[in-house]
């Protein structure tokens, strides 16, 4: 039984240390979304950073069309980049779960 344990404890270190490798990743994973009509581009990291925002110079223009895209084409960019973030640690939590009688709901 105590060999059990410190062989779940490695396993729950192994994941821990794959879900820190995971994130750091997540940094690296460049997002591209652009609102419908093409004229602002945004670019995000799968951690959720920005890394590059392209404004059409006619958006320039009208300062309330330019918030409007911002806002939605941002927001669709961070949902995307929350998506790949938590597809990608889920599936490192759920391969590095140890076989706990009852924890099954979690598979």
């Amino acid at each position: 039984m105590f060999g059990d344990m410190m062989g779940m404890m490695g396993k729950l270190k192994e994941t821990q240390q794959k879900v820190e490798a995971t994130k750091e990743r997540m940094k690296t994973v460049l997002i591209d979304e652009q609102s419908t009509d093409g004229l602002l581009k945004i670019t995000i990291t799968a951690a959720r950073e920005i890394k590059n925002i392209s404004i059409a110079d006619e958006l320039l223009e009208d300062k309330e069309q330019l918030e409007d895209y911002l806002v939605l084409t941002l927001n669709k960019a961070i949902k995307r980049a929350t998506d790949v973030n938590e597809a990608e640690l889920a599936a490192v939590a759920k391969d590095g779960m140890p076989d706990i009688p009852g924890l099954d709901m979690f598979k």
